[in-house]
């Protein structure tokens, strides 16, 4: 037990430290990646904190995470469009979006979902701490255990399922991927799980880029002169995730 909770606060200090390192790159809009990498440490903190409902703590830091998650969903939207967009011949389009995206990395540097996260976030630890003391994490390990093979066959059932929904499949593979990488010890799927999960985490995405896209579209008249190109991909990206989810389904999950 004390193995494992003493990973869990190595783990939660980590993520603090880099939470910090990217709140100061967003504040002084030092690279473009500062957004994504942000989003990366509040996802990876969501995995691990998933399995460990229950402890005292671990709701109120939860959800100080999905607020940041949800304050940066749309903003990491507009970037990557603006990416595309200026890397396909629309720098005017990408231009507009850019701008905006410079004025809002201060504004989530300073913003007070962000604030709470971090205030949480670094009592965290001695809640696990005072949780250990008092007996309170006796049986964490199977439950996180539980909860995992939770998660994996949950994925397992919505890949057999004919008329899945690859939005869910997308969120779900997320899940199952982030959660092996914050209990590799705990992880009992294939060697070959995590490549696979990758592959399709990335046609998913794809995929999902141009749904999304085309969805804006219908709303933003200088993404007119992409939907064409977007349809034509979005197409492909369907076809390969569907290639990607039989790959996987069969190699991780055998019936």
């Amino acid at each position: 037990m004390a193995v494992l909770v003493d990973r869990l606060v190595a783990q939660v200090l980590g993520l603090e430290v880099r939470l910090l390192a990217c709140q100061a790159r967003l504040s002084a809009s030092t690279d473009p990646e500062a957004l994504h990498d942000l989003r990366i440490a509040v996802r990876r903190l969501r995995s691990l904190l998933r399995p460990l409902r229950g402890v005292p703590g671990v709701e109120q830091l939860e959800a100080a995470a999905a607020g940041v998650g949800s304050l940066t969903t749309p903003l990491r939207d507009r970037e990557v469009l603006a990416s595309y967009l200026l890397k396909h011949g629309q720098p005017q389009a990408a231009e507009r979006r850019m701008v905006q995206m410079a004025q809002a990395y201060p504004q989530v540097a300073a913003s007070p979902e962000l604030a709470q996260l971090l205030m949480v976030l670094d009592a965290f630890p001695r809640f696990l701490r005072a949780c250990e003391r008092q007996g309170l994490l006796k049986g964490l390990r199977q439950r996180i255990e539980k909860r995992l093979a939770k998660q994996w066959n949950t994925l397992d059932v919505a890949l057999h399922d004919p008329a899945h929904d690859r939005h869910r499949l997308r969120l779900l593979i997320k899940r199952v991927r982030y959660a092996i990488e914050a209990y590799p010890e705990l992880d009992r799927l294939p060697k070959a799980a995590m490549p696979r999960l990758k592959s399709a985490q990335q046609a998913l995405g794809d995929w999902h880029d141009c749904w999304q896209w085309l969805a804006r579209a219908e709303h933003e008249a200088d993404l007119q002169p992409c939907v064409t190109g977007w349809q034509a991909t979005m197409v492909k990206a369907q076809a390969r995730a569907d290639r990607v989810l039989d790959k996987l389904s069969a190699t991780c999950f055998k019936r």
